[in-house]
């Protein structure tokens, strides 16, 4: 079983979600304790080393990674995929990743 970590980011959020769906996108985080491996997909390119998951409806991901030396699981963000988007959920992530105030584990 995996510990579930959730960056500040990430916590404001969810707490920027409506509270249905919050709920479900939570409740997503939580089964993330078992096996977060083998669940969602594995991200390419400049977010190579973070794994994202659906949730709420399958409009929402989840973006984490699986930290297996400590059985940690580190939820980076929660957002919608909409592709275009300056809001979508992997531009965000990746201009995270750019400033490196988020770095992959790969």
């Amino acid at each position: 079983m995996h510990n579930i970590r959730i960056t500040l980011e990430a916590k404001q959020q969810l707490e920027n979600l409506d509270s249905r769906t919050r709920r479900q996108v939570a409740a997503k985080i939580d089964n993330l304790q078992f096996e977060p491996d083998k669940r969602g997909k594995a991200l390419q390119g400049s977010l190579s080393g973070f794994r994202s998951i659906r949730a709420a409806g399958q409009r929402y991901r989840i973006v984490y990674i699986v930290e297996n030396r400590e059985v940690i699981v580190l939820v980076v963000a929660v957002g919608i995929r909409k592709e275009g988007d300056k809001k979508d959920i992997y531009a965000l992530m990746k201009k995270l990743v750019n400033s490196g105030f988020l770095e992959s584990n790969e």
